[in-house]
């Protein structure tokens, strides 16, 4: 099998940052998938599924309910645990989402209250949350963002 684009990022190279994963085109219409990396990998604990998951969860309603909701495709986890992907609709670089994810990741920073759809009849596993640990990381990726990491490194 042919070895897939993402798998040939050296990661003992990456840092948290907001990077262009690939783009696609079909039929015209181009979409563009983020790597939103929050934690250094093979360097830093992995995130915990409970921080994660409610991640996901105020950030993809934070998302589809934002003045960009008709160009969010998707938001969720990375199967390594050290960050979560952003695809939408469009040919763009990370400057183009900045802005959209600053804000996403501020909202889940000061986020106060029940957690957007944990319960049993909208969650299939509604207890694995971690409100103050989702917060710090965050917290943290937003100074993260701040050092402008936007492109891939390479060897």
């Amino acid at each position: 099998m042919e070895r897939i684009p993402s798998f040939s990022v050296d990661h003992n190279l990456l840092f948290p940052g907001l990077y262009v994963s690939r783009k696609d085109e079909r039929n015209g219409v181009a979409v563009t998938t983020f790597d939103l990396r929050l934690t250094s990998p093979n360097r830093e604990p992995v995130m915990n599924t409970g921080s994660m998951h409610t991640i996901e969860h105020i950030g993809a309603t934070y998302l589809r309910n934002s003045p960009r909701a008709a160009d969010v495709i998707y938001f969720g986890p990375m199967g390594c645990r050290t960050g979560f992907y952003l695809v939408m609709f469009g040919d763009l670089g990370s400057e183009d989402v900045l802005s959209l994810v600053r804000d996403t990741f501020s909202f889940i920073a000061d986020f106060e209250g029940d957690i957007p759809g944990a319960t049993m009849s909208e969650c299939g596993n509604c207890t694995d949350q971690d409100l103050a640990s989702a917060k710090k990381y965050a917290a943290g990726y937003l100074r993260d963002l701040g050092l402008g990491r936007f492109d891939y490194p390479t060897a």
